[in-house]
């Protein structure tokens, strides 16, 4: 701070020395100066607040959009105009039919066409005499007019006894058409101004009706169009402004303005159903792939239009929902509400919820092994857990569960399934596995029974499967248990029950998420009878959940709603009712809660006698394998591989009495003894089991669950 003097100086009376008065002030430091805007910056601000308001946007889509009513009536009264005049209408109807395939009707617009030629031509020929007919006709009248005012005068002359009456009426005559032009003439300039602003009301008035501007420059609720029904129109309109040129030229040559495409509107549940016939040079997946475009055309959401390939040739199906109707709830499962519900594995169907339609969508578990997938939390093992809970009320129905999730969800099946393993870890899905591959023994030994046995069904059900393909954990013999490659125990074992398990009905059910190739091998999702997804993130994604086949026949899960969609699923099957020329049906599942699910599993535990349920895999004595086959090659430099599994099933029947070549070549893989040929046929060396034992590392020995 500084101090300065500053004189203040009062004021005195006229002729008086003013009066100076020294004072100190004390001056703070000069603050900052505000910063300066410049003029040009402001004003630009200023214009763009102006533009960016709502106000000014509803100003310029009002403007724009009555101009262009005015513009495109236009349009529309001078098409309506050439067509009255031309036979232009005649000659679109005929392409309609003639791109229908409908020659009959092509004919019949034909004759119509050469009608109304002639009857233009008798019209133009009678024009050429009609200005000669014209002329004599108005001459004429005048004379008969004229006569019969001079008459007429000649009456009031008589009567009035004064010749100039003769030409009274004449004159009377002259003086009202004077009268007449003396209007016109005044009439005439205001005429030359309101009458373009009526003919420029009417196209305004015509445009209007027709809503003859694009969707961005109509009013809000116009604009919106939410809820409003579905007719010809409007889905001709959708697909003409989808952005397919040879589409829109199609829709503009048709004389019905495109009409013939569509078939009946149905009502489809809580929604439409339409099919619509594409024209020449329009296919199928054009109208596919714009799914979006067409969904916001016929003001819906993406997700309330389904767009389906039916059996007809250059044909899709559209599916519209009532605005909302897909947010709504389905209401309860069967299996909650009936409780004297029983099932039928072998011919009954399980039921699962709805489709869009409305109508009850049934699934039958016969011999068909399953696969459930989609993204975490959109609803799988709910979906998965309502088809064990039907098809547990049938009490010949065995299961072997393993959950690795392990967060309860398939807890209350303890009692009812022989195996139930829950958790998350390396270790149970060694478990898992080690179930999986004791299904696969009980398959191998229905095999082995007479034909024509008839076996109860043996249901393995893994959730989150995922886990299990995605497990480092190694065997003793260093083999996988997880993984996708050939070697692994979890796929080998699920591959194996995929090719011969639905002939004894041993079935494979699985449930996982968000599929690659690495969680979800090729051969593993294509071996599933039903394949079903709830929501995906993409359509490669969608491909490998359901085949190509479905995907390219419109099923199209990865467009389903992450979390608003949940339990709605695409399921590709033979064990439900799809409409002909479909590859997949959506449907939206029942959602059956825990404290449901306990009660209807206490129902399937009175219908049996009683299950223990073991929730850990007993495994037999340790073994070496590969000190084990050193042994039983003894001292001879080779043995037959068929030998050496002799030798192994009499040295320990519970821990090899089931082996095969393919057991006995993975234990050697890696270690330097594999088999090999001598004289043609396949030897184990004892040499190189020698030396495989002496180099073996110092992890300890190698042991095998028998």
């Amino acid at each position: 701070m500084s101090e300065s003097v500053v004189r203040l100086v009062k004021s005195s009376p006229t002729g008086a020395e003013p009066e100076v008065t020294p004072t100190v002030l004390t001056v703070v430091p000069d603050a900052p100066p505000a910063r300066l805007v410049p003029l040009w910056v402001r004003s630009g601000r200023a214009v763009k607040t102006a533009v960016t308001h709502e106000n000014t946007r509803s100003a310029a889509r009002a403007v724009a959009r009555h101009s262009l009513y005015t513009f495109n009536g236009g349009r529309i009264v001078a098409r309506r105009t050439w067509d009255g005049k031309t036979g232009a209408r005649y000659e679109r109807m005929i392409r309609a039919a003639e791109a229908a395939g409908n020659l009959e009707l092509a004919e019949e617009w034909e004759e119509r066409l050469t009608r109304f030629r002639q009857a233009r031509h008798h019209r133009r020929m009678d024009l050429l005499h009609s200005p000669v007919e014209a002329a004599k006709g108005v001459g004429v009248g005048a004379a008969m007019s004229v006569g019969v005012l001079v008459a007429l005068g000649v009456v009031m002359a008589i009567n009035n006894h004064d010749i100039r009456d003769v030409i009274t009426p004449l004159k009377a005559t002259i003086e009202f058409i004077a009268t007449l032009i003396r209007i016109v003439q005044m009439v005439w300039p205001t005429a030359m101004v309101l009458g373009p602003l009526f003919a420029l009301l009417g196209l305004w008035a015509v445009g209007s009706k027709q809503q003859a501007a694009p969707q961005w420059a109509l009013p809000a609720n116009v604009r919106s169009g939410e809820g409003e029904p579905i007719t010809p129109s409007i889905v001709v309109k959708a697909l003409r402004d989808l952005g397919v040129p040879a589409l829109r030229n199609a829709i503009k040559e048709m004389g019905d303005a495109g009409a013939s495409m569509l078939g009946p509107i149905t009502i489809a549940g809580c929604g439409v159903e339409v099919d619509v016939t594409l024209p020449s040079g329009v296919s199928t997946n054009e109208i596919q792939q714009r799914r979006r475009k067409l969904a916001e055309n016929l003001a819906r959401h993406e997700h309330e239009v389904f767009i389906t390939i039916p059996t007809a040739a250059r044909t899709v199906r559209l599916w519209v929902a009532d605005s909302g109707a897909l947010d709504e709830p389905i209401g309860p499962s069967p299996l909650v509400t009936d409780e004297t519900m029983t099932a039928n594995y072998a011919k009954g169907r399980a039921p699962w919820g709805q489709d869009l339609r409305g109508d009850a969508a049934a699934l039958s578990l016969y011999q068909r092994h399953l696969l459930i997938t989609g993204l975490s939390n959109q609803g799988k093992t709910v979906a998965l857990r309502s088809l064990a809970l039907w098809v547990a009320l049938d009490r010949s129905v065995q299961f072997l569960m393993g959950d690795l999730k392990g967060v309860g969800d398939w807890a209350m099946f303890h009692g009812v399934a022989t195996t139930l393993i829950q958790g998350p870890t390396d270790e149970h899905v060694i478990q898992v596995t080690e179930m999986v591959e004791g299904a696969v023994d009980e398959m191998n030994r229905r095999l082995m029974a007479p034909p024509g046995t008839v076996f109860p069904a043996l249901i393995v059900l893994v959730d989150e499967a995922q886990v299990a393909f995605m497990c480092p954990a190694k065997d003793d013999a260093k083999v996988p248990y997880g993984g996708s490659k050939a070697n692994s125990r979890y796929y080998t074992a699920v591959r194996k029950i995929h090719n011969q398990g639905r002939a004894v009905n041993v079935l494979m059910w699985q449930g996982t998420q968000d599929p690659t190739n690495e969680n979800l091998p090729k051969l593993v999702r294509e071996g599933a009878h039903t394949r079903a997804s709830l929501a995906l993130g993409t359509e490669s994604q969608a491909r490998m959940a359901l085949g190509d086949k479905a995907v390219d026949g419109g099923a199209a899960p990865n467009m389903l709603r992450p979390g608003l969609d949940k339990g709605t699923l695409v399921v590709a099957s033979d064990g439900i009712d799809i409409p002909a020329g479909q590859a997949s049906i959506t449907v939206r599942t029942h959602y059956i809660d825990d404290d449901a699910a306990v009660a209807i599993i206490e129902r399937a535990k009175a219908l049996r006698d009683g299950v223990t349920t073991l929730t850990v895999i007993e495994r037999g004595e340790d073994r070496d394998p590969l000190a084990d086959i050193a042994s039983v090659v003894g001292d001879a430099s080779r043995v037959l591989t068929q030998t050496v599994l002799k030798r192994l099933a009499a040295l320990n029947t519970d821990a090899y009495g089931k082996w095969s070549f393919i057991d006995l070549k993975r234990v050697l893989d890696g270690t330097g003894a594999e088999p090999h040929k001598s004289d043609g046929r396949m030897v184990v060396s004892r040499d190189r089991l020698a030396t495989a034992l002496a180099n073996r590392d110092d992890e300890g020995s190698a042991s095998f669950s028998g």
